[in-house]
């Protein structure tokens, strides 16, 4: 059995409000939102990365090599002239 304290909360009126908008919108009772933002304090912090969430590797290929040194303009101009032609 689950035991319940009747305790009493110093809310601002602005959060207050939205509390009851918020409960009348899901249909249930405040003391039920007020339980679970708590409870998800509470609860530990997932850890971060894991070997089940790691991401997939990136794909690879081979894109034939540069054409011309990138960092050459007058290199690169003529490439893409060449290209155009």
């Amino acid at each position: 059995m689950v035991g319940q304290m009747k305790t009493t909360l110093n809310l601002d009126d602005a959060v207050m409000r939205r509390l009851r908008e918020e409960a009348a919108r899901r249909g249930t009772t405040m003391t039920a939102l007020v339980e679970a933002g708590i409870m998800r304090v509470l609860e530990p912090a997932p850890p971060y990365a894991t070997e089940r969430d790691a991401l997939p590797e990136l794909p690879r290929w081979n894109s034939g090599g540069a054409l011309v040194d990138v960092a050459n303009r007058d290199e690169l101009y003529a490439a893409m002239d060449e290209s155009e032609s």
